[in-house]
């Protein structure tokens, strides 16, 4: 009888020994796909605030061109003073993310206030930008204030009986002025 050859029957591991093999692949660890990952991974993390910050400019170019629908806005100057209605925001020449916060903030309660009808998108739309906002605070790690309700605001009622179409004419004019100056400024690096 013949000895059994060895069909395909591998010896035993301990048998031979364990050396790298000339031109195979060395096995990479958890390390090593993650540092080859590293630059896909933030890569990712630029797309959506940049997107984010594509979408606050476009909501801003909507926002001016519903203001210019509204015909009667044309009519006052951004840079107007109007006697009683100094709570209104003027234009600011350097903004930061909260003063921007702050200022939409204002303009949102005081539209809120007007009865008309021209105004409710607007509105809705300011308070949407301001979500914009705090989203592109919070990716700098500067997550904006809340807020606050404004003390010159409690006589808007007052303001608005004697002048209301004078109040949303005013208003919406420097809104449209502060928001060229906030899409001017998205362009730069801005502050907390």
């Amino acid at each position: 009888m013949e000895p059994r050859r060895n069909r395909g029957i591998a010896a035993p591991a301990t048998a031979r020994p364990q050396q790298p093999i000339p031109g195979r692949k060395m096995r990479c660890g958890p390390l090593c796909r993650f540092l080859w990952l590293w630059p896909y991974l933030s890569y990712v993390e630029a797309v959506p605030i940049q997107k984010v910050q594509d979408d606050t400019k476009t909501l801003i170019k909507t926002i001016v061109t519903r203001i210019n629908d509204i015909s009667h806005t044309q009519l006052v100057s951004s840079k107007q003073r109007v006697t009683g209605l100094d709570f209104i925001p003027g234009l600011h020449p350097v903004l930061s993310l909260s003063k921007m916060d702050q200022t939409l903030a204002i303009y949102q309660q005081i539209l809120t206030s007007l009865p008309s009808r021209n105004v409710i998108q607007i509105s809705n739309d300011l308070e949407n930008l301001r979500d914009l906002l705090h989203l592109l605070a919070s990716s700098k790690s500067c997550p904006l204030p809340q807020a606050r309700a404004l003390e010159t605001l409690e006589s808007l009622g007052s303001v608005l009986e004697a002048s209301l179409y004078s109040t949303e004419v005013v208003a919406l004019s420097r809104l449209q002025g502060s928001l060229q100056d906030m899409l001017q400024q998205l362009d730069l690096s801005l502050g907390c």
